[in-house]
């Protein structure tokens, strides 16, 4: 067993979501902003060493008919990238998770437009409570 790093990947900004050492439980960590793909793979390889990460769960966006799309392309080509360094990744399907990020801010009573950060944290724990509970609660 060992931390689960969920990544929601966006062309500037990255949610990031961090689970207990069981793991149990997803939770949302910060949000990086990058320039480009290298520099979201080395705040990644950062977090991952931090905190001692066994597993980088990407979100993988699909069409909501479940059909792929150039970011799915982009995606994937990211998380081959991750491949490369070493990291064990696993991709999780995140449709609809930012929608869902975003309700719960709603619901929490916190402006969604000035928080774009937090709504991608909160996507990124999402897509790792889901990948969690497939493969390991469930």
């Amino acid at each position: 067993m060992g931390r689960l790093l969920g990544v929601d990947h966006g062309d500037r900004r990255i949610g990031l979501a961090l689970s207990d050492p069981i793991p149990i439980i997803a939770f949302p960590l910060k949000t990086v902003i990058v320039n480009n793909s290298q520099e979201a793979i080395d705040a990644i390889l950062e977090i991952v060493k931090e905190y001692d990460v066994v597993l980088v769960v990407v979100g993988l966006p699909i069409g909501l008919k479940g059909h792929e799309t150039a970011q799915t392309k982009h995606v994937q080509k990211f998380a081959d990238e991750l491949i490369k360094t070493g990291i064990k990744v696993a991709l999780q399907d995140e449709r609809l998770t930012s929608v869902s990020a975003k309700r719960s801010l709603i619901e929490q009573q916190r402006k969604t437009h000035k928080n774009k950060g937090l709504i991608d944290q909160k996507a990124a724990a999402i897509l790792l409570q889901q990948y969690i509970d497939h493969h390991y609660n469930g």
